[in-house]
């Protein structure tokens, strides 16, 4: 018989889903304020579909930037081990197989070794210093849940140690030691008003994105879903927008994404994974890029 993972990720609908959640759905408003869109953002630091969902949402912003805005709401996939009840005796082994076939399935990469190595207790500090590192400013709040999570699928860091969320902070232009305090202190009310929020919107797994408009009409995407999706998504509330052309050079692509997978550069620059896979080698081997080697697959990043 197949146990589950005890964090419900399921490749066929691309969704994590919470321990024990029931769908209620108060009237809340999340209308779009400073863009003509919002996409109102669930996610976790440690959802390997959120993490599948990084090149359809990168390319969404190299195409229609100008017209939405993210917003960025942590869902908490991880409050403990005993939440998922303690039945499942493997516990974090069981991810780590999970993440594995995820990673495959993607063509992201994951390293699943963290579960069996130095596995996460909860998923609810990264997510608080997420919190703590949105009120130094939305843009290096962006880049540093990009880093926790570049920690955790290709690193095995384990992004629930403070020492490791300090250097993400550093290492993404922080105040580390304001980072700490709010981590310890407003953050972490801020984390439960996201949760709230969740609860009020129905939200029982990740990737969720609501996408609004300014009146708060919405659509709900849910999982991880083929590019299309989200485009429809935002063209139905905001028919208006134009498709920008971007450049799809190596230079231009690192210039505005300082680090991306293979999979990331191949759906940004068009050319299927294994042509693009081949052409990052050179350009590495030509020492244009850097490269992060894991076992499951690159990163690669501006010189």
């Amino acid at each position: 018989m197949e146990t589950k993972p005890m964090m419900h990720c399921n490749m066929e609908t691309g969704i994590c889903e919470i321990p024990g959640t029931q769908a209620t759905t108060e009237d809340t408003n999340i209308a779009a304020a400073k863009q003509p869109i919002k996409l109102l953002y669930f996610t976790d630091p440690i959802c390997s579909s959120c993490w599948g969902i990084d090149p359809q949402l990168k390319k969404l912003a190299l195409e229609y930037g100008p017209y939405f805005e993210i917003e960025y709401r942590m869902g908490g996939l991880l409050p403990s081990w005993e939440a998922y009840g303690g039945r499942d005796v493997n516990g974090p082994a069981s991810v780590a197989q999970h993440w594995e076939e995820a990673g495959a399935h993607y063509e992201m990469p994951i390293d699943g070794d963290l579960w069996l190595e130095d596995p996460l207790p909860s998923s609810y500090p990264p997510s608080i210093a997420f919190k703590a590192a949105q009120l130094q400013g939305e843009e290096k709040a962006a880049k540093f849940l990009r880093r926790i999570k570049e920690m955790i699928f290709l690193e095995k860091k384990n992004i629930a140690r403070w020492d490791n969320l300090a250097l993400a902070a550093e290492q993404t232009g922080l105040d580390a030691a304001q980072l700490k305090s709010d981590f310890e202190g407003k953050a972490v009310e801020l984390f439960q008003q996201d949760l709230t929020l969740a609860r009020q919107l129905g939200v029982r797994g990740f990737p969720t994105i609501f996408v609004t408009d300014e009146n708060d009409n919405r659509l709900l995407v849910y999982g991880s879903r083929p590019y299309e999706q989200y485009e429809q998504a935002l063209l139905q509330l905001h028919p208006e927008a134009k498709k920008q052309v971007y450049e799809t050079g190596y230079t231009s692509l690192f210039a505005n994404y300082s680090t991306l997978t293979t999979k990331e550069f191949a759906v940004l620059s068009g050319m299927k994974t294994s042509e693009a896979e081949e052409y990052l080698k050179e350009l590495h081997a030509e020492g244009r890029i850097g490269k992060y080697a894991s076992k499951n697959g690159a990163l690669w990043m501006k010189q």
